[in-house]
């Protein structure tokens, strides 16, 4: 298998991924302002509280220790004239509740933006798996479904780490910078510029790392996706791959991106590690020239040791928010990275759904007109169908059959509107599908595709998937009698309330085509479609299906897609596709005395060891 390839995308052709996930994620964290305003008001108050920390401490200090005996003399009011053991009590007792202000704070904050940061990542997950199913064909046919699920799962979950619990404190925490800086320059302005000066560089070194990390966390982040698209693959194609021999191989591919992946997490990590030690160096530097400068200038008595005290503590808090970005500079990389991949995902369009003005489908009866029908699954393709024109009557049984890439499936997905045509149109009834209520057309459509989608719950559940309405027992049992499937439902060991495994996989071929026969005889709707309904069976369950097929197919206008020719000979009517538009037809009798494509295809079947009479 080949290996994948990464296109490198360069930061600078690009939008700021913050940026761009924060802009995105706005009205979701709208709804939640309260929460988000308070988390931050909590965020501030405990900073705040974190400012205070050292006063009482220079309290101590300036008026405590400096005085040694008698009362304080600072110039406050209510502290003037105090007992210097009153004074030490309470500021003893003013640093233990600033701290459990602060703690309090702190609490109320993290509580806040952990509710408002799940809040969101529940609505953007829900959007997203709409937006998901709301998506064309087109769409999902080129995208990897391990990866598609990897970006609702994990990306959406990191994407919270983006929005609310990162973000949102160190966009605070900067702001606070600014105060802290305010409240320095006011304590003693000269050494507040000597504090400042390595603060250039270690913004300018934290930017440039940050962007370095990003880059490598989406390179992580698209490994992360080939992996788990692979996983996928494998994993449903397990039985194939093992009847195949090729373990090894498809370990090995995995291994490769597994490879790169921890190889991308390693450099991340160093990058972050790097950049906290360039903080942590810078942060040492600053304190050594204020710890110097300001002991010079409390032995010239320009201020006091509780300033140089408040000063030192402060600085280390001016740093904070520096320290953060560095701290979490790898985890916000990941998370935006994420973020902008499921942004990728909410913003690609749905090409396939109801105008303004549709008007509900309501069939009283399935005519079906294709008028210069051409379509073409990429642009600079030729077409697979080209100028089909065509009119199928209410009630006719019709089988369309045709060599493989003949354009069968093609016009199915045509007919469920799952594509729309390049050019031409689909009418039902005179109306074409386009001027239709998209959900309401599909509603009018019964359809059993050739892989039959059963979930893990009860076979009852799995019959009434899709019939839109609550359907009696006495109803379900009537659609299983009529697909044949009654008998062997009966015979599981809790009847119609067995739990089906994954895919159905507890049943053989044939019984999950029949209960996929019995879910759509519980859809009252005039239309069936049914592709390749017996491929794959033996020759019981292929009987059995066979005469559930013409059960249901009574008084509907019934499509089936089939290379089986049996069917065609108890069909009203056969379509055979040829070269992009339809080269044969009429009756089975009709064609076979034609001696043109159709026969050629049944002579093939006849060949291939299956008993066949022409009827």
């Amino acid at each position: 298998m080949a290996k994948r390839g990464h296109r490198q995308t360069s930061l600078r052709k690009t939008l700021p991924g913050l940026r761009r996930v924060l802009t995105r994620m706005a009205p979701y964290l709208r709804r939640h302002r309260g929460l988000v305003a308070g988390g931050s008001a909590a965020l501030v108050a405990s900073v705040l509280a974190k400012l205070l920390e050292p006063w009482p401490l220079k309290f101590v200090i300036d008026q405590v220790v400096q005085v040694g005996d008698g009362t304080a003399g600072s110039g406050i009011a209510f502290v003037d004239g105090l007992p210097l053991q009153t004074l030490l009590l309470g500021c003893a007792i003013a640093l233990v509740g600033i701290i459990a202000l602060r703690a309090l704070c702190e609490y109320t904050a993290t509580i806040a933006f952990a509710l408002a940061g799940n809040r969101v990542l529940t609505r953007v997950r829900g959007d997203l798996f709409r937006h998901l199913l709301s998506l064309p064909m087109a769409f999902h046919a080129k995208s990897k479904t391990g990866d598609v699920t990897m970006r609702l799962i994990s990306d959406v979950g990191i994407l919270k780490e983006t929005a609310v619990t990162a973000a949102l404190p160190l966009a605070v925490n900067t702001l606070i910078l600014f105060g802290m800086v305010s409240v320095m320059l006011v304590i003693n302005w000269e050494l507040t510029l000597i504090a400042l000066l390595p603060l250039p560089l270690l913004w300018f070194s934290s930017l440039r790392m940050g962007k370095k990390i990003q880059t490598v966390s989406r390179k992580q982040r698209r490994n992360e996706g080939e992996m788990a698209a692979t996983a996928a693959e494998m994993m449903t194609a397990m039985r194939t791959v093992q009847a195949l021999g090729i373990e090894e191989e498809v370990a090995d591919d995995f291994a490769g991106d597994n490879e790169k992946s921890m190889k991308e997490g390693v450099k991340a990590k160093r990058l972050a590690a790097g950049l906290e030690r360039l903080v942590d160096v810078l942060v040492a530097v600053s304190t050594a020239l204020i710890l110097y400068f300001g002991t010079l200038f409390v032995l010239d008595a320009r201020m006091t040791p509780g300033d140089l005290l408040v000063f030192i503590t402060y600085l280390k808090n001016m740093f904070r928010p520096v320290r953060d970005y560095a701290k979490y500079a790898a985890r916000l990389a990941k998370a935006t990275a994420g973020g902008e991949r499921v942004i990728e995902l909410l913003d690609a369009p749905v090409t396939i759904a109801s105008k303004a003005d549709a008007k509900p489908a309501t069939i009283t009866e399935g005519r079906i007109t294709l008028t210069d029908l051409t379509f073409g699954y990429e642009a600079d393709a030729a077409p697979v169908l080209n100028n089909v024109s065509t009119v199928i009557e209410p009630g006719q049984s019709v089988v369309i059959t045709g060599a493989s890439g003949a354009g069968k499936s093609t016009f199915v997905s045509l007919l469920l509107r799952l594509y729309d045509p390049t050019r031409g149109e689909i009418a039902i009834n005179g109306t074409d599908l386009r001027d239709l209520d998209l959900a309401s057309l599909r509603r009018q459509i019964s359809f059993v595709p050739q892989e039959t989608l059963l979930f893990r719950a009860s076979v009852r559940d799995n019959l009434m998937l899709g019939a839109g309405r609550q359907v009696d027992e006495g109803a379900i049992m009537a659609a299983a009698r009529l697909a044949n499937a009654h008998d062997f439902i009966m015979a599981l060991p809790q009847g119609y309330d067995t739990e089906l495994t994954e895919r159905g996989g507890s049943l053989s071929a044939g019984q999950r085509q029949r209960i996929a026969l019995a879910r759509a005889c519980l859809r009252t709707s005039p239309i069936l479609i049914l592709d390749e309904p017996t491929v794959g069976l033996d020759n019981t369950n292929e009987a059995a299906v066979s005469q559930a097929i013409w059960r249901l197919a009574k008084d509907r206008t019934t499509l089936l897609i089939t290379h089986d020719l049996r069917l065609a000979t108890k069909a009203d009517r056969v379509l055979c596709l040829d070269g992009g538009g339809i080269a044969e037809d009429g009756t089975h009798a009709d064609l076979i005395k034609r001696n043109g494509p159709y026969t050629k295809l049944w002579n093939q079947l006849s060949g291939d060891g299956h008993v066949l009479a022409a009827e």
